[in-house]
């Protein structure tokens, strides 16, 4: 008898645990072992657009703008959605389309909707921060607020609302480098706005948007509990960058990369007076949104900024010090299981919500997968599985340890835009398949290689006018393994490169 109480309690409490864990009606794909809390990853939504932001109303629900030119309110707790908007006017190409948005900060009195697309005016590309009132079920009355100029790529972005109630949009420099530095231009920028669309007394440029310039294509902003403003950067070929933002400073794109580590950068970075970012990657990682975690929700990783990445299929976990100003700790989370990390969330709860991006124009291998795009839910569990993700401590010695032959190298630097198995992207990155610029005239892939391209080329009978950046940061020995990576890889089977060559071109 007494067998029989044990076993029918033991069953009763597993009962209970997977009436717990399962009652929310969302499928768990994963468990996730901290140091001490066990997190749960949940699909909350399928099927979905390129979900590019997402952020929490007061309603309590989440508000997802999705590239193609949709806005959507999902219930956090059942992934039910409701339509609110679909743009008739959103161009969309590779990263151009519907993007950032955020609502006001006094949604009972001001129920405005703040969003940012990109639309095509007759042969100009436009970038639109536009007002929306919100009204019951629908957006109503656009108001462009500000317009600046758009390209095929780095448009950003993100918008905010700072703890002085004003918004923060941050721009790309539209394919233009010399814009970011550029006060005339507001594209490179963190522009600063009063709610109504002027232009605030207390910016640092008289009658002008900009609060601070000299970036290249941010995708992450995020401020945390004490007002303080992170952004996310993507480098060119190098040094993709975490910024702590402050008003009316430098952040050196084009003229510095990175950390200020050679005599040349800080000669720069004195005479001009450039801020050096918190956090630097090489190789890239392909930064997007970025978060404040500043609950008790997940006790490991408050005060952390948490970043989605794109080339790097992870979730990266910075720990923050006490002051907000320096990074102490990252760590990697779910590296090529999910693909594509575009977008990131935090409840008032304390729930974590991320959506993949591989649906966009750039997949990664085997992406994108039945049912992407997802929105994910991370939430704290109360069962311990035995099968568990965990957290991996990252520190800059070992990415530099990854950097070892021809197609690591490929991999690291060449595989996002020419993909891995030298396909490229159709009109837009050329493959290496066959390709005369990779097996013809070495002296002619060197220069590609040291010095990067620029204009229009044609490729096995296709036009190409995309820009590749220059790798002359590589060591000698690194452009010869790629070249020759590529040049007997894919099919290839051209004559291998020497160092010597690779030097005496260098040197020319």
């Amino acid at each position: 008898m007494k067998l029989c109480l044990v076993v029918l309690c033991v069953f009763i409490f597993f009962f209970i645990s997977c009436f717990n864990e399962r009652k929310t009606g969302l499928s768990v794909l994963d468990h996730i072992q901290l140091d001490k809390t066990t997190l749960k990853v949940e699909v909350l939504s399928s099927d979905m657009d390129v979900p590019w932001n997402m952020l929490f109303g007061s309603d309590g629900f989440l508000w997802v703008t999705e590239q193609g030119g949709t806005i959507k309110r999902i219930d956090p707790n059942t992934g039910s959605a409701q339509l609110l908007l679909r743009l008739p006017d959103v161009y969309r190409y590779r990263t151009l389309g519907l993007l950032s948005m955020v609502l006001h900060p006094d949604m009972e009195k001001n129920p405005y909707a703040y969003i940012h697309y990109t639309r095509r005016d007759g042969g100009a590309l436009e970038s639109l921060l536009v007002r929306y009132q919100v009204k019951e079920d629908t957006l109503i009355k656009p108001k462009i607020l500000l317009k600046i100029p758009a390209n095929t790529g780095h448009n950003g972005s993100r918008l905010a609302i700072s703890h002085d109630h004003k918004i923060l949009w941050a721009t790309g420099d539209a394919h233009h480098g010399e814009w970011a530095q550029d006060s005339t231009r507001y594209n490179g920028k963190i522009l600063r706005l009063n709610l109504d669309g002027s232009i605030p007394d207390d910016n640092p440029y008289k009658g002008s948007y900009v609060w601070a310039y000299g970036f290249r294509n941010i995708q992450g902003m995020a401020l945390s509990d004490k007002g303080l403003v992170y952004t996310s950067e993507h480098g060119d070929a190098i040094e993709d960058e975490i910024n702590l933002v402050m008003k009316g400073e430098n952040y050196g794109w084009p003229i510095i990369e990175g950390f200020h580590d050679t005599d040349a950068d800080r000669k720069q970075a004195s005479s001009k007076k450039m801020i050096e970012p918190l956090r630097s990657w090489t190789p890239v990682i392909a930064p997007a949104a970025l978060a404040f975690f500043g609950g008790n929700q997940i006790p490991e990783w408050k005060n952390s900024l948490l970043l989605a990445t794109l080339k790097g299929q992870s979730l990266r976990i910075m720990k923050l010090s006490d002051d907000g100003k320096r990074i102490i700790d990252e760590q990697a989370l779910f590296e090529n299981r999910y693909g594509r990390l575009r977008s990131i969330a935090v409840s008032p709860q304390g729930d974590l919500f991320i959506a993949t991006s591989n649906r966009d124009w750039n997949p990664s291998k085997g992406f994108p997968k039945e049912r992407d795009d997802r929105i994910l839910k991370i939430s704290p569990s109360d069962s311990k599985p035995t099968a568990v993700l965990h957290p991996i401590h990252l520190k800059q010695k070992d990415v530099q340890a990854q950097i070892q032959e021809g197609a690591q190298l490929y991999t690291l630097y060449c595989a996002s835009c020419h993909k891995e198995d030298g396909s490229g992207v159709s009109g837009t990155f050329p493959p290496l398949i066959g390709a005369e610029l990779v097996v013809g005239d070495k002296n002619n892939l060197l220069d590609i290689l040291l010095n990067g391209l620029s204009g229009e080329i044609i490729v096995n009978g296709q036009k190409y006018d995309q820009q590749m950046p220059a790798f002359s940061f590589l060591r000698d020995e690194e452009i010869q393994r790629i070249a020759n990576y590529i040049r007997s890889g894919f099919g290839n089977n051209a004559v291998p490169v020497s160092l010597s060559e690779v030097k005496a071109k260098r040197n020319k």
